[in-house]
């Protein structure tokens, strides 16, 4: 059963990223189920939007589940999460070696050396074969969280190449990775199963035991708002919609779910969740250019339990 922790440290996200949950969790929280979290009828955690991992993190350290199955179309973001899982020690080198080079460089040579690494991991991706773990895939792991870490923002933005388009952040002394951290999601990750894809590869995983947290690329708020490019394929409100669908296919399992996503100030999201119960929360906007602009919106919280 999905019993409750004791654990006040554990394994927090390794990446920045846009989107995270980190700053919600304290708000999210107030609306887990948490009797049936505690009872034993949840023995099951389902994430098919893994992202940045705050959400699954937090509960994997409040609760003890006896499986988890995270997922994400983000084909760089997947591979990050199994080579942690199977290959820490050689990753471990790969960023020691990242960190060591880049720390010993002035701010000019910093900045230089990040784009030479941009260059070579946007070239090298036509040689990555995503479907087949190989050696190539820890350098490229080390490479997205020595990116994700020096670049402006912590974003995680791709073109429709794919390729990785965000400047250089010129961070005084960022902290390129935490070995502690890292070896707690590696036991973390050791018992849960990771898929790459589209989220409903997720639906044989679910059953009447299990919650379901579905965190999507949020739909924009205006037409200049929009920040959905961390995969190529983006996410429309065809997207939205087939998600919906998911979200009452799982219903009908008996599953009990979690749903975030933004508040357009419209009923597309009323009507689409018709007959949920659905909340307003407070959510502090971070990725935005213009420091000015960042600010307190509100996010929505679709559940179908009360």
């Amino acid at each position: 059963m999905a019993r409750q922790c004791n654990r006040d440290s554990g394994a927090r996200p390794f990446l920045k990223w846009a989107g995270g949950k980190s700053q919600l969790l304290d708000e999210f929280s107030r609306f887990l189920p948490r009797t049936a979290l505690r009872d034993g009828k949840i023995t099951r955690y389902v994430e098919p939007f893994i992202g940045g991992g705050a959400v699954f993190f937090s509960l994997n350290r409040l609760f003890s589940f006896e499986q988890s199955t995270v997922s994400d179309v983000n084909e760089e973001l997947i591979i990050v999460y199994r080579v942690i899982r199977r290959s820490l020690p050689r990753l471990s080198e790969e960023l020691a070696t990242l960190e060591s080079a880049y720390r010993e460089k002035n701010s000019q040579q910093k900045e230089a050396f990040y784009y030479a690494v941009r260059e070579s991991f946007n070239r090298n991706r036509a040689t990555v074969d995503f479907g087949h773990y190989t050696s190539r895939w820890i350098q490229r792991s080390a490479h997205i969280i020595f990116l994700n870490h020096t670049c402006y923002n912590g974003l995680f933005r791709v073109n429709r190449n794919g390729g990785f388009n965000v400047p250089f952040g010129r961070y005084k002394n960022p902290v390129i990775y935490d070995l502690d951290n890292l070896e707690k999601v590696a036991a973390m990750l050791k018992n849960t199963r990771i898929i790459c894809g589209d989220f409903t590869r997720c639906r044989s995983a679910v059953d009447d035991s299990t919650f379901v947290y579905l965190d999507p690329p949020y739909r924009p708020l205006n037409s200049t708002s929009s920040f959905t490019s961390y995969s190529r394929a983006g996410f429309s409100d065809s997207d939205q919609e087939r998600l919906a669908h998911f979200f009452r296919d799982l219903d009908r399992k008996g599953a009990m779910i979690m749903l975030s996503n933004s508040d357009p100030n419209d009923s597309f999201f009323e009507d689409l969740y018709d007959g949920f119960s659905i909340r307003r929360v407070p959510a502090k906007r971070m990725i935005n250019c213009n420091g000015a602009r960042r600010g307190f919106v509100n996010e929505l919280l679709i559940t179908n339990y009360g």
